[in-house]
């Protein structure tokens, strides 16, 4: 494993396990998933699946992860960033996830236990077919 990664991970101080059982769970269900450390603010983001993105307030096309971990203070948040029918995939599946908070693209939670990780597996599936077949509307600019 990159040292950077592991470094990432060691930072979690007592989040650690959580993000690493967070980060087995998504390469479990993205099988081959490229995964690299993205700059956000003033931290970094574990990232998977890079993506063309373009936010609409910017002239060009960057590169965003599909599927991004980060560590909060009080929880971890897993960002998955696709849009399949006008929906968000982690809004609309809100309530099937388990204990979670979730924005538009946001899943929050403190322990990867309050997690449905059936339905986190198959959303996180769906977002990498949706991406692949070339209906995830999040990349769109």
């Amino acid at each position: 494993m990159d040292a950077e990664i592991e470094d990432w991970f060691a930072a979690g101080g007592p989040r650690e396990a959580e993000l690493r059982a967070a980060d087995a769970l998504v390469t479990a269900a993205a099988p081959g998933i490229d995964r690299q450390l993205v700059p956000v603010g003033s931290g970094r983001v574990l990232g998977y699946g890079l993506m063309p993105y373009r936010p609409r307030s910017a002239r060009e096309t960057t590169s965003w992860p599909l599927i991004a971990l980060a560590a909060q203070k009080r929880h971890l948040s897993l960002y998955v960033c696709a849009v399949v029918d006008g929906a968000y995939l982690a809004e609309s599946r809100a309530d099937r996830l388990g204990r979670v908070s979730c924005g538009k693209s946001c899943i929050r939670f403190s322990s990867l236990d309050r997690v449905d990780r059936a339905e986190l597996t198959a959303l996180l599936q769906d977002a990498v077919a949706a991406t692949k077949a070339g209906t995830n509307a999040y990349s769109s600019g």
